[in-house]
């Protein structure tokens, strides 16, 4: 795949937040999460980067690696930044929990073979 490689930029901002996400999670329990709220707004800017970087990307990447739900990834950015007092943190807690790690996964292959 090869769709002038120009978004392997956007590939490559999600992949940073994604590794953020993961580091800064990493030992870090849920009240843990839920009392700093440093960290509860830089993990929400985050998946906002994420879900931008997404929309920027060819349709054709998301067509071949259909692993990730990219729509839901773009959906969660809108959600986050049209939503400014109503964030569901328990909901950024079960994305960082279930879907980053997956993502991680995806975005490693990708990265792999560009």
């Amino acid at each position: 795949m090869n769709p002038s490689n120009d978004y392997l930029d956007k590939i490559n901002h999600i992949n940073d937040e994604v590794n953020y996400l993961i580091t800064k999670s990493k030992d870090l329990t849920h009240d843990d999460f839920i009392k700093d709220e440093t960290l509860k707004r830089a993990f929400v800017r985050s998946l906002e980067i994420m879900g931008e970087a997404v929309k920027r990307l060819p349709k054709q990447v998301c067509e071949q690696y259909r692993q990730i739900e990219w729509n839901k990834i773009a959906g969660m950015r809108d959600k986050l930044i049209h939503h400014y007092f109503g964030v569901d943190y328990d909901l950024v807690w079960d994305i960082l929990e279930n879907h980053i790690p997956k993502l991680k996964e995806t975005i490693k292959l990708i990265l792999n073979e560009e």
